[in-house]
């Protein structure tokens, strides 16, 4: 079988003294965190999108680096990506993979044409999982793309696009469920609005909520056992998603009762976007028992779109970490580098230090996060900040036992509120500061 990415060797776990470009400084996939192995902790999962078919292109330019791995013919190309992605995935110890349907296969002049593409090239992506024993994280439809999705899919004005987008999931439940995969993503590409002047948003969003519904239906009839996801995005393509935030969707789902079967897949950058950070949007949805999986990557925040860099930064992988291990860690999800390297970064090779540098973020902000919790200055500051809810009014409070009426016979004979303490968040600062740079 031919070699791709012949200036890419087997990556090693080296050591954080390693000066080897093609060596992890801090991913060690068997060593032993918190009771789990790195491994097991992290579930790295390489985006076919970007990878194998990201090709540098943006708003103001073409492409820099080309993917069609030395072939012309349609589906040939679209071979030689799976027998890419499977050679990389080996180079790096990524036991995962996530995919778009068109991702993966050639859209055709029909659809029946496009599912028959996507059987053949999911045949060989089956052959490969075995040899190589690689995994599948999580599926998805690209509903976003073709021109047919101008006016979103789901929440299209138009029923034939609703109904083309109900096929396209269908296929893509299959195909998911075909190759073991634990995770079904809704992405709302341009479930949103540009305006409100020719809007039914009633309509959308109950639209949005049937095919969701229909999805789980079938999806569960075929044997799908594994989490339906939503990926949270507050704008672009569209001026205003639907899926804007963590406590939206979490809204939207309870509304229409689809709250049993989906979870979250939280993106670092669609976060910011949405005027958040990172490790909000986790904590929302850990304590509301939404925690699914991570689309792993970065934003610049000098920037107003999503520049789906490579994580690097270490504060942030570390209260990520910190979250996930909170939350009990990943069941069915993990961690799917959404990323790219920039379009001035063109060589494969450059490929391999993005994957590097986010595996070690990762693996480093795991090893960190694992430390602020066994410290537990931080927990225990938090529980003694709230300490007044443990007994006596507080107490009863937190059980339910006074009315309003209740709560002014307290307070009148308070007088006033004088015993307040500091939060100390300068200090909890330097804490997380002392324990992540200990010598």
């Amino acid at each position: 079988m031919k070699e791709f990415f012949t200036s890419i060797p087997k990556v090693q776990y080296e050591g954080a003294a390693s000066t080897n470009p093609f060596a992890f400084k801090h991913y060690n996939k068997d060593e032993v965190i918190a009771g789990k192995t790195m491994a097991e902790h992290t579930k790295f999962a390489l985006s076919y999108w970007h990878t194998l078919c990201g090709e540098g292109a943006d708003m103001f330019g073409v492409g820099t680096s080309n993917k069609s791995f030395g072939e012309t013919d349609s589906m040939a190309i679209y071979k030689n990506k799976v027998y890419a992605a499977f050679e990389l995935m080996d180079k790096l110890s990524i036991d995962y993979f996530c995919f778009h349907d068109r991702d993966i296969a050639p859209e055709g002049k029909t659809l029946a044409e496009t599912n028959a593409n996507l059987d053949e090239i999911v045949d060989l992506i089956e052959e490969l999982m075995k040899k190589y024993n690689k995994k599948l994280l999580w599926g998805t439809a690209n509903c976003f793309n073709n021109p047919r999705y101008m006016h979103g899919a789901a929440t299209s004005c138009n029923a034939d696009t609703f109904a083309y987008a109900a096929a396209q999931v269908k296929k893509a439940l299959e195909i998911t469920v075909r190759l073991g995969g634990k995770g079904y993503v809704f992405w709302g590409g341009r479930e949103g609005y540009e305006t409100l002047l020719n809007t039914n948003m009633g309509l959308e969003l109950d639209n949005m909520a049937r095919l969701m519904k229909l999805a789980v239906e079938y999806g569960r009839s075929i044997g799908f056992t594994g989490d339906f996801y939503i990926e949270p995005k507050p704008k672009e393509p569209t001026k205003h998603q639907y899926d804007f935030d963590v406590a939206t969707v979490l809204g939207f789902l309870r509304k229409y009762g689809l709250d049993k079967d989906f979870k979250m897949n939280i993106e670092a950058n669609h976060a910011t976007l949405a005027g958040h950070t990172f490790q909000h949007e986790l904590r929302v949805a850990r304590e509301n028992g939404v925690f699914g999986s991570i689309d792993a990557n970065q934003g610049d925040l000098l920037l107003g779109w999503d520049t789906d860099q490579f994580p690097t930064n270490v504060y942030e992988t570390t209260m990520c970490m910190y979250e996930v291990l909170k939350a009990g860690g990943f069941v069915n999800g993990g961690l799917n580098f959404d990323a790219k390297v920039r379009r001035g970064s063109f060589d494969y090779t450059d490929l391999a230090h993005a994957y590097i540098a986010g595996m070690d973020a990762f693996a480093l902000g795991l090893k960190l996060a694992d430390k602020i919790i066994k410290d537990g200055r931080i927990d225990a500051f938090t529980k003694e900040r709230y300490k007044s809810f443990e007994t006596g009014i507080g107490a009863d409070i937190v059980a339910g036992k006074v009315s309003l009426k209740d709560l002014e016979a307290y307070a009148l004979n308070l007088g006033d509120v004088t015993t307040n303490e500091s939060s100390r968040q300068e200090y909890l600062e330097a804490v997380i500061n002392s324990i992540m740079f200990q010598g």
